[in-house]
């Protein structure tokens, strides 16, 4: 993940620690860390840019050797959003794991038109201003959405 602007502090997990830390934070967050719900997760994280729910329900089934549908992950998908263990990428309807989920805090998403990678960076002065841009106008529970799209440095060199 990239790191630029001001920089969070929070800690990256990665492998079975990211799934790990994953089943925790739901689990404290009230919910249940079931099989299923820990597949889907495990797929997702497998990824190393956006994924859909059509390709982690595939990799779900094709690790539980049977046909999972793409309705049950996005439930699933959508309670990872909404617990902060997974990012959507509105632009693309795709999926990214939350590598800090225990943190809470607003990313910049960068995402190459050409390969598809993903990674983020932390500007808390720019997504605060956005926050309060949208309580001055009058709304509540401000979450900003911020992807930039363009080209990669490895698609540009």
């Amino acid at each position: 993940m990239a790191d630029h602007a001001h920089h969070s502090h929070h800690t990256e997990h990665s492998g079975q620690g990211l799934v790990d830390e994953a089943g925790r934070v739901l689990e404290a967050a009230g919910e249940q860390w079931t099989a299923m719900r820990e597949d889907v997760f495990r797929v997702l994280s497998s990824y190393d840019k956006p994924a859909s729910a059509y390709d982690i329900a595939d990799g779900v089934g094709q690790a539980r050797g049977k046909r999972v549908a793409p309705n049950s992950v996005y439930r699933i998908l959508d309670l990872f959003v909404r617990t902060n263990l997974a990012n959507r990428i509105e632009s693309a309807n795709a999926y990214l794991a939350n590598t800090h989920p225990g943190c809470r805090h607003d990313c910049i998403f960068l995402i190459c038109d050409d390969c598809g990678a993903a990674s983020h960076l932390d500007d808390d002065r720019l997504t605060g201003a956005l926050r309060e841009a949208g309580v001055r106008a009058g709304f509540a529970n401000v979450r900003p959405v911020v992807e930039l799209r363009g080209l990669c440095a490895d698609c540009t060199g």
